[in-house]
């Protein structure tokens, strides 16, 4: 069997090797700069999210295959609470109505159009008079990094302290890895380094970072209330460990929250706790998944662009297919490298 050796011990990562093994490889080895499980990636910092309201067949049939693994394996943390996304303008309106029909052809059939008094039903936190109605899907909800990312640790081999300085090549072919603790050789690669996957192929990956206001511990909300979107500007809150995490992707979202949630017009936030991460962002804010261009041994599994923790169940177990050469679970050529040089970017609207 040929080695495979896997550049980042992030979910991504060890979602392929863990794969890997279940489809019978036995010389897999993961390497991470961090000290220890968690440290090195952005999974850790990941909100929590899963949701298969996307506008993109892609994405959706992404989400379904991901969700069978995560029904199948409770230690995940799976709880579908919902996602609730709200609308202020019609043209936003149109964007959801479009983007569910795409859902209901991928046999998403739960997810369901509504009006602003079922939204204010579904989320009665909700005051915000500018809302017109929404989407919502009941079978989209939560799950817990660090639970799948445990999970998918299980049995891998994992070499900590070793950063990737480059790769050695010969050719197409990536013959090696060069770390601080030396050469690692290897068959067969993959590139699964997150936002810091330029460095390794010249995947066309960029760090975005994103923030995460929580408030101080509450019970103002109940922690089965859906994740909840103003599609129009991003802004979105969750409750998690007792407290509610705010996000907006251009904005400090207290003023917001504030304003939109009333129950929390006296609860203070925990700046002193907030925390930041970084998306791994791809020219169209779709995964990179597949053999590299330049190296025939180099597979990519690179650029969810915030959709890494929800999609790496699916992606981890699709590339694994490929190293091994099995009929892959999903065509995601649609996902291929190749697609930027080739002028056949996914075209999708930013707010899904």
């Amino acid at each position: 069997m040929s080695r495979v050796v896997i550049i980042g011990a992030g979910v991504m990562g060890l979602s392929v090797a863990a794969h890997l093994h279940e489809l019978g490889a036995d010389d897999v080895v993961v390497v991470d700069r961090a000290r220890a499980l968690g440290e090195g990636s952005s999974t850790s910092r990941a909100t929590g999210g899963f949701r298969a309201q996307f506008a993109t067949e892609i994405n959706v049939r992404l989400s379904l295959l991901a969700r069978e693994e995560l029904r199948a394996r409770a230690e995940m943390g799976y709880r579908p609470c919902g996602y609730l996304f709200l609308a202020r303008e019609e043209a936003t309106l149109d964007v959801l109505r479009a983007a569910q029909r795409v859902q209901h052809a991928c046999g998403l059939t739960e997810a369901r159009m509504i009006d602003a008094r079922e939204a204010r039903e579904i989320n009665p936190a909700i005051d915000d008079p500018l809302v017109i109605g929404g989407a919502f899907c009941p079978t989209d909800g939560f799950i817990t990094p660090m639970d799948v990312l445990r999970a998918y640790a299980h049995g891998v081999r994992i070499q900590f302290e070793s950063e990737v300085t480059g790769l050695r090549t010969s050719g197409e072919r990536v013959t090696a890895i060069e770390t601080t603790r030396g050469l690692i050789e290897g068959d067969l690669f993959v590139n699964a380094a997150g936002a810091w996957a330029r460095q390794f192929g010249g995947v066309p990956v960029e760090p975005v970072e994103r923030h995460v206001l929580p408030t101080v511990a509450t019970a103002a909300l109940p922690d089965t209330m859906p994740m909840t979107i103003w599609a129009d500007d991003g802004f979105h809150l969750r409750v998690r460990d007792g407290r509610v995490l705010l996000l907006a992707p251009d904005a400090d979202p207290e003023a917001r929250a504030r304003q939109r949630v009333p129950c929390l017009k006296e609860i203070a936030v925990d700046r002193a706790n907030a925390w930041s991460g970084f998306y791994e962002m791809s020219p169209d804010h779709h995964a990179i998944v597949g053999r590299s261009m330049p190296f025939v041994n180099l597979f990519l599994a690179n650029g969810s662009s915030g959709h890494g923790v929800m999609h790496a169940p699916a992606i981890g177990r699709i590339v694994a297919e490929m190293i091994v050469g099995a009929p892959t679970s999903l065509d995601v050529s649609a996902l291929r490298p190749s697609r930027f040089a080739e002028g056949c970017a996914i075209e999708a609207p930013a707010l899904l």
